[in-house]
């Protein structure tokens, strides 16, 4: 922790609160303006999949040498450079006609993006005491879901009255105001961090854990309902199935980010409470199964649907017990390098969902939109992977007691 006066740390903090909420606005923009893109792009299915996908390759991908060069490095040059790379990341929206630019820039804004919350972490511990380090980082993940809901019903009003272009431009100079504040506000890091010599040997230690491989792997195959449906492909498939506006449709979709905002303090209470982190996560993957086979079906009301995609929502806060358990395999030099490998590896599985809704779905019709049979083809994989992850679970949880 730094010698900060009040307004630099609660000002750093802010900033890192506000780009981990921009960065989340502009991860599910595509969700909101899919028809747009496909039809600019002149864009298939399976090439707009890839598009959504690249980014949590990107995420991933960037997670630990990004994490390894803002110790050693200031936040204060490396939170605004991660932002501009998010702004660069969405130019190719609007300056080019090709999806391989489009792809490109989607690749780099998953770079950015990641360090929004690495940023996170570390303007936390530099700015306030340990003892509330979970209680920031909690009010930071909550602003960021509010930035997702943002990126839901307000947006899409927004475009009705605006060209989608123009929006992201808007988008665009807000990041790089974002950037100048960032700069400015976060003060220089004067103490040294003394990087580990062997930290290529602690990294395989990590990934030779079979443990941790199974907690990632599994929790990777559960996040289909947040990464692949809630951030790209659920608005549309509302607006098909349940016959509602695009502006209604993107703010259901949205319910999910609320009730994640819930989950995230409350699943985990509840996990710490019980001591059964395992089965709190096997019950949010059969829950979120059960849910996801109803769905897709057609059943119920708009209303229904609001409370289930809440309670979807509170499930997939799992994320958090799931790589918390994967750090209880390890020895405690190397639970931090754990967390980060964990989320990596999660976020990741953005990626396989993506591509293989969109390869299941097929071509698009003219006016850039899908059937509901596409919607069933492509997004019945994710309560398929649900089920998988819970057996998953099932046998780590016999194998420990064995």
């Amino acid at each position: 922790m730094l010698s900060l006066s009040p307004y630099q740390a609660w000002s750093m903090w802010a900033v890192a609160s506000l780009f981990y909420a921009y960065q989340y606005v502009l991860r599910v923009l595509p969700n909101i303006i899919m028809p747009d893109l496909l039809t600019h792009f002149n864009a298939s299915a399976m090439e707009f999949g890839q598009f959504a996908g690249l980014y949590y390759v990107g995420y991933a991908g960037a997670h630990i040498p990004l994490g390894l060069w803002i110790d050693r490095k200031s936040p204060k040059i490396v939170i605004p450079i991660c932002i501009l790379l998010t702004v660069a990341g969405i130019l190719p929206l609007v300056l080019s006609n090709t999806i391989a630019a489009a792809n490109i820039g989607r690749f780099i804004m998953g770079i950015g993006s990641s360090g929004a919350i690495l940023g996170a972490f570390k303007v936390i511990r530099l700015g306030f005491p340990e003892s509330h380090f979970n209680r920031m980082l909690g009010i930071c993940v909550t602003v960021g879901l509010l930035g997702a809901l943002y990126g839901g019903m307000p947006v899409r009003h927004l475009l009705e009255s605006t060209h989608w272009q123009t929006v992201i431009l808007y988008f665009c100079w807000f990041g790089i105001a974002l950037a100048a504040f960032a700069y400015f506000s976060i003060p220089s890091q004067h103490k040294p961090v003394i990087a580990p010599n062997n930290i290529f040997e602690d990294i395989t230690q990590v990934f030779k854990n079979k443990n941790v491989l199974i907690v990632c792997f599994c929790a990777g195959l559960m996040v289909g309902p947040l990464e692949g449906f809630a951030d790209v492909w659920g608005a549309g498939f509302v607006q098909c199935v349940y016959h509602l506006s695009p502006a209604n449709a993107a703010g259901i979709t949205s319910l999910i980010f609320l009730g994640m905002c819930v989950g995230a303090p409350g699943l985990t209470y509840l996990a710490d409470k019980l001591g059964k982190h395992i089965n709190v996560i096997i019950f949010a993957g059969l829950f979120k199964a059960l849910v996801f086979t109803f769905i897709l079906i057609g059943l119920g009301t708009t209303q229904l649907l609001s409370v289930l995609f809440v309670a979807v929502g509170v499930c997939c806060a799992y994320q958090i017990i799931a790589i918390y358990t994967a750090s209880t395999y390890v020895r405690e030099r190397h639970v931090g390098l754990t967390t980060a490998v964990a989320n990596m590896i999660i976020m990741t599985f953005g990626y396989f969902f993506h591509s293989c809704i969109g390869a299941m779905m097929g071509t698009h019709q003219a006016d850039g939109n899908f059937t509901h049979d596409q919607y069933i083809n492509g997004l019945s994989i994710i309560p398929i992977c649900l089920v998988i992850a819970a057996f998953g679970f099932i046998f780590l949880l016999r194998k420990n007691k064995a």
